[in-house]
């Protein structure tokens, strides 16, 4: 049995694509593995604190020097840090804002990624080599982009700060088996945009 955590990063409601991916994504994997169990983060509508100098002096200490006191900067953090740990599949729908990822979604990386927590220096010391903590798991990155071409190899690849970051931030902790399915030309509409949909919602489905 699978633990799926949903993180929807949309500051839109009904009017949000990334969200109806997110949706036909959990339709789809409940009629295939109705055993599994469901949790959904929300990180659009909901705020997440951006970090502050207190959760830097709480993150920074060892895990052998904690108390309850001096750690007293990052009790959500570790709220959300316990509930994504419990996870072993995630699935992200995240709109693409100014070619980069929603605020919310970048705070939330930033309570998740916990030196000693989700990520480590390999030696123990700073060194430039991060191991990643978190084993086993899979991510789906449900990507919606109001242009095309931010694919690899594409012309607008260097403009893609939303799904390459993504990619790479959660591969720092140890997600290495990441899937991404991005819904394109949403700014365009019509028949261009329609397309994209089927296209997509088809892939999807068959996962």
């Amino acid at each position: 049995m699978n633990k799926v955590l949903i993180i929807n990063a949309s500051v839109r409601n009904e009017k949000s694509h990334s969200r109806k991916l997110t949706q036909l994504f959990e339709e789809n994997w409940k009629k295939k593995n109705s055993d599994d169990n469901f949790t959904h983060r929300e990180v659009g509508l909901e705020e997440i604190p951006p970090i502050n100098e207190k959760w830097i002096e709480s993150a920074f200490i060892k895990p052998r020097e904690r108390t309850k006191e001096n750690q007293s900067g990052v009790e959500f953090s570790n709220e959300l840090v316990k509930e994504f740990k419990e996870h072993n599949i995630y699935v992200l729908g995240t709109p693409m804002y100014n070619w980069s990822i929603p605020s919310g979604l970048k705070s939330y990386i930033d309570q998740l990624m916990r030196i000693n927590e989700t990520w480590k220096f390999r030696s123990g010391k700073p060194d430039g080599d991060y191991v990643g903590i978190l084993e086993n798991k899979k991510m789906f990155i449900l990507s919606s982009r109001g242009d095309t071409g931010y694919g690899e190899n594409e012309k607008n690849e260097h403009m893609n700060f939303q799904t390459t970051y993504l990619k790479f931030v959660f591969g720092i902790m140890g997600i290495k088996d990441i899937s991404i399915i991005s819904l394109d030309n949403e700014e365009f509409g019509g028949e261009i945009f329609e397309n994209s949909k089927k296209k997509i919602y088809q892939r999807i489905k068959q996962i």
